[in-house]
């Protein structure tokens, strides 16, 4: 698909002009920091007010670096998949405290020389694990091939995009919109088998008619409830994000936790009933 958007975006370029002109990536043409500024940063050049006022953001960022981590990997690492290799049948937490020792070394790393730091692509990750999923005729899922080949290929591509000139140079000549399409698909084919969007599908159907889930056990108002509340946190972290305060959205994935315990404790969720509805 990528491929056919660019070379659609090229073709009507040179036979329509620059008028069909789209945007594209810009990528510098060598490898080199973006300012010419020196690899490491100079730290200690910053006043000390700056050093600890940096400290509330410094703090947001971790606290949305481990909740993207660790809600990445508790996703892929689903039983629902069935992948043994690396762990104990039916456990999600054997390798997780390792993932996220490294991950911290890596941050320090990156922070000292001004890399983007390595966080968890969730919405890629989603769509790899599906990719790899074997489905019965049915359409349930019987097992999960698990191997590295894939997830090296994607990360040493990446690197060849970062260190060597005709790698970039290809990315340059793909339009952004083609990129924005590409996204949206993996947004939207990694929805099903969510169960928040199985549950807000489900808002529009007949419950009488509409085939059992997991959680048809609880009252549909209970459930809807649950859903609209998500539906407005939701709602909330995407306000938040796009605001002039966005540096603070990782305070509002923070805030879910006791939202959840908030809800139990003064029982609009039952606790039989949240534990239905929150279990993934």
């Amino acid at each position: 698909g990528v491929l056919t958007g660019a070379l659609i975006a090229r073709w009507a370029r040179l036979s329509q002009g620059a008028v069909a002109t789209l945007p594209a990536l810009a990528i510098p043409t060598t490898f080199a920091t973006t300012s010419g500024r020196p690899w490491l940063i100079p730290l200690l050049d910053l006043p000390v007010w700056a050093r600890w006022g940096a400290f509330f953001p410094a703090l947001m960022a971790t606290v949305l670096l481990f909740l993207d981590q660790n809600i990445t990997v508790r996703l892929v690492n689903n039983p629902q998949y069935k992948m043994e290799k690396g762990r104990r049948k039916g456990n999600m937490l054997d390798g997780m405290h390792a993932d996220m020792l490294i991950i911290s070394g890596l941050t320090f790393v990156t922070s000292l020389v001004g890399l983007p730091w390595l966080v968890a692509a969730t919405v890629r990750s989603i769509s790899h694990v599906r990719a790899l999923s074997i489905f019965d005729s049915a359409g349930k899922l019987k097992s999960t091939i698990e191997q590295r080949i894939t997830g090296l290929s994607i990360h040493s591509l990446i690197g060849a995009c970062v260190l060597f000139d005709k790698p970039r140079s290809v990315l340059t000549q793909i339009p952004t919109p083609v990129l924005m399409g590409l996204f949206m698909f993996l947004g939207t084919s990694a929805l099903p088998g969510n169960e928040m969007w199985e549950r807000i599908k489900g808002l529009f159907k007949d419950s009488e008619k509409a085939p059992k889930e997991r959680w048809s056990a609880v009252p549909r108002s209970v459930s809807t409830l649950f859903t609209a509340i998500q539906i407005a946190c939701l709602g909330a972290m995407v306000y938040v994000k796009e605001s002039p305060i966005g540096v603070l959205f990782p305070v509002v994935i923070a805030l879910l936790a006791p939202l959840r315990f908030a809800l139990e404790k003064t029982d609009v969720v039952k606790k039989e009933y949240m534990d239905v509805l929150d279990e993934e």
